[in-house]
């Protein structure tokens, strides 16, 4: 059964994809390889995973202003996350996201049902995530 988290909206815009579950703020400068969206921040918890196409899940951004370049790059290289749901704004993060331009969500009830894989469609002008799951 589906379950729609409300929070607020920071980006305008819908996208749908699989969540990637960020467990740890991801660095800006040098935390993802723009070319691939691969996470090479080597003692990130989700070392090895990429963030192309996914509703990114995270706590927040970490590290250098590399936010807004890196993720720029991969934005240009077709590897950036569809949407982002976060916990904690900051600059960085807020620089990236208006670099991105994707759907942005923070301040949702809970997302303790979020986990990598599953579907959701995040619709940041109304601040809400529906999470779909396999019956």
């Amino acid at each position: 059964m589906p379950e729609l988290l409300r929070g607020r909206g920071v980006v305008a815009g819908r996208a749908s994809g699989p969540v990637l579950l960020c467990t740890a703020p991801v660095s800006g400068w040098g935390g993802i390889d723009p070319r691939t969206g691969t996470i090479v921040e080597s003692r990130h918890p989700q070392h090895g995973q990429s963030v192309a196409g996914t509703v990114l899940v995270l706590p927040g951004a970490k590290g250098s202003s590399g936010w807004s370049g890196q993720f720029h790059l991969a934005k240009l290289q077709g590897t950036a996350p569809c949407a982002i749901v976060f916990t904690r704004m900051n600059s960085k993060l807020a620089l990236g996201l208006v670099v991105l331009r994707v759907p942005a969500v923070t301040d949702l009830e809970t997302t303790r049902t979020m986990h990598t894989g599953v579907m959701a469609d995040v619709d940041g002008t109304a601040g809400t995530v529906l999470i779909r799951r396999e019956e």
